[in-house]
């Protein structure tokens, strides 16, 4: 599944198991752990398996039910 080029540079995309990966969705941001991606070994570019982009979408539509939810904080940042 990995070894190919990426489609951005001459590197080769690589297996990278990480342990948090936040998406945005348009329906709010999911974050998945411990899962193995595509990053490519020159330009970072990363790839996402159709798997995790349903899992993402199920998760952010309520398809799937979360294991656990967290909270982020959130703030304006004053201008100059």
């Amino acid at each position: 599944m990995y070894g190919y080029k990426c489609e951005y540079c001459e590197g080769t995309v690589q297996p990278r198991l990480l342990k948090h990966e936040a998406f945005k969705h348009r329906d709010g941001f999911v974050i998945l752990e411990d899962v193995t991606i595509g990053v490519c070994n020159t330009c970072g570019n990363r790839y996402y398996c159709a798997e995790i982009l349903h899992t993402v979408h199920a998760v952010a539509t309520g398809i799937q039910t979360p294991e656990k939810t967290a909270q982020i904080p959130v703030t304006h940042l004053k201008s100059a």
